[in-house]
């Protein structure tokens, strides 16, 4: 760890600060401020055991000359621990909190400990150490209650009673801490309330659009689309933070123990500003709309399947439910009591904030190493030729395929023809073209002709190998079924079997022209589709599994004892 006494003595007008939470998202960019300024010593205090520094980051590079140079130092704190928060913030006057991020456990009590404990912790490691301002980090998200739009809101607007999630629940509360704690041993507090923070190294919101577009649900337009929001550039949040802390000086009066918005002071879209994202990481803007109604009943459901079939879906639901409250309500604010008496304007504009975004993801993007893996539809179909052709990979193999199986379609069952005849015409024909292949000249009209070799039509010993292993495998596994049917008892088995049977059954109960043509239809379409919404069929699939479960659980309790077992097994 380093200290900063050698700085102290050099620079006698060095400020100490501290800030808590600083390895986060918006800890990161307010430790970058604070350092650019020159006016501060800087103490970053977070939850890793050792500070780790990431080559190439400007922000860390910014970070590591002020480490050597003595105008900052690293505090490895939990805040469940105040003996910590103590150590970190003894002998400096102002301590921004950031709060914890990227809380995604559904762990009850650890996340009240982190988030109200905590700051209760904060609060009073501040008051026994003499720090006189205390600057936090809250969320615009706790005056929203999921249900109602917010129109230029201001700080009048009251908590609800009922919030959508547990964390915004906990941030409400460590809020309330922090400015009912104003003006006890001279502590001076203050909250600010920021709007959907976006920017480089997002690690909320911006991943947040990146995985619904990459799971293909980005493409829907939950509502009409029209609803309004403010969103809040990184940058201007840090410097919201540092112009709270000086007007708690200037402005005591007006700032102490209030709460104030802050957002980039210019209203968007909601789903305008999730197209621009879109568009700069390379994906389709959004362009279907579905009703709010229809989503929000689905998630009552899994909410309720959640709740009484005894599963969860796990923070995943979590985020997405309060992803699909913040798309489709109007969610704006008015920053004017910040402006007043805080002196806040935002310093980067939602134009240049986005492009900044977009090309910090453009360059970690382009830095991973991530190779991309083969879909499922891709190695479902063995990851070759045959794969390219039906995933319409390469359109024109594939457009000739298609003319090429048409063909034979007829030729076989359309013609009129018996099925002897039209194979000994085909073989007839087959046979003239690969003479008259083999006789043709190497060159016709300027054109070559590319002769066939001889060992083309050889199967090798190891692909006969192969078959045969594949041939017997597939013999004693169906011995081994039989096996296992004889001697009765396997429910799965006999079921999958009997399951088998009738779906053979069914197939071979209608034409083998109709099952060619349907065959035919499905193969150039079913795999297609199945690639493009991939996950959102295994996302389905999943939950009716889960749906399944429960009601089996459920049936398993109420049902008499050998019914029971039956389903059980």
């Amino acid at each position: 760890m380093t200290m900063e006494g050698d700085a102290v003595n050099g620079d006698s007008h060095l400020k100490t600060c501290v800030v808590l939470g600083g390895r986060g998202f918006i800890g990161r960019s307010l430790v970058s401020r604070l350092l650019r300024r020159g006016s501060w010593i800087v103490r970053v205090a977070d939850s890793a055991r050792s500070l780790q520094l990431y080559s190439g980051d400007e922000s860390d590079s910014l970070l590591e000359h002020a480490l050597s140079s003595g105008r900052a130092s690293y505090y490895s704190v939990d805040v469940r621990d105040k003996s910590q928060i103590v150590r970190a913030t003894e002998g400096s006057c102002v301590v921004f909190y950031m709060g914890a991020s990227d809380l995604r456990s559904n762990d009850y009590y650890y996340c009240y400990k982190v988030l109200v404990k905590g700051t209760r912790n904060v609060i009073s490691a501040c008051r026994e150490t003499g720090v006189r301002k205390l600057v936090y980090n809250s969320t615009a998200d706790v005056v929203f209650n999921g249900s109602q739009d917010i129109r230029d809101g201001d700080e009048s607007l009251r908590c609800p009673c009922q919030f959508q999630s547990m964390l915004t629940d906990f941030k409400a509360q460590a809020e309330a801490l922090i400015t009912f704690a104003n003006d006890q041993d001279s502590l001076l507090t203050c909250a600010l309330r920021p709007s959907i923070v976006f920017g480089p190294g997002d690690t909320e919101f911006v991943p947040s659009l990146r995985d619904l577009t990459k799971s293909g649900y980005a493409k829907f337009i939950v509502g009409k689309g029209e609803n309004m929001s403010d969103f809040t550039y990184v940058e201007n949040v840090a410097h919201a933070h540092i112009c709270a802390a000086e007007a708690l000086d200037s402005q005591a009066e007006f700032v102490a123990g209030k709460e104030f918005f802050i957002t980039n002071l210019k209203p968007v879209r909601f789903w305008d500003f999730v197209t621009h994202i879109n568009e700069g990481l390379g994906y389709p803007r959004p362009s279907t709309k579905i009703p709010v109604q229809l989503v929000l009943g689905c998630f009552s459901l899994l909410k309720w399947a959640q709740e009484k079939m005894g599963f969860g879906f796990g923070s995943s639901y979590d985020a997405a439910h309060q992803f699909i409250l913040l798309a489709s309500h109007t969610r704006t604010f008015n920053c004017n009591a910040a402006k007043k008496h805080i002196g806040y304007s935002p310093i980067v504009t939602l134009e240049d904030g986005i492009a900044s975004t977009l090309q910090w993801y453009s360059r970690a993007h382009e830095s991973s190493d991530d190779s991309t893996d083969p879909s499922k539809a891709d190695k479902l179909l063995g990851c070759g030729k045959v794969a390219d052709i039906l995933l319409w990979r390469d359109e024109k193999k594939t457009f000739t395929s298609f003319v090429l199986l048409n063909i034979l379609y007829y030729w076989f069952f359309i013609s009129g023809k018996s099925l002897t005849s039209s194979t000994t015409q085909l073989l007839f024909l087959f046979a003239i073209v690969l003479y008259g292949h083999s006789i043709a000249p190497s060159n016709i009209l300027g054109f070559p002709i590319k002769k066939i070799p001889p060992w083309s039509f050889e199967i090798s010993e190891s692909a006969m190998r192969d078959l045969s292993r594949n041939i017997v495998f597939a013999w004693n596994r169906g011995v081994r079924n039989v096996k296992s049917l004889g001697r009765g008892g396997d429910w799965s088995m006999f079921l999958k079997v009997a399951g088998s049977l009738y779906l053979l059954r069914l197939i071979l109960s209608h034409s083998l022209a109709t099952l060619f043509f349907a065959a035919l239809s499905m193969a150039f379409t079913v795999f297609f589709i199945y690639e493009q919404y991939e996950l959102e069929v295994h996302q389905v699939g999943w939950i009716l599994f889960k749906c399944v479960k429960g009601l089996k659980r459920v049936a398993v309790v109420e049902n008499p004892s050998a019914s029971a077992a039956f389903i059980s097994s």
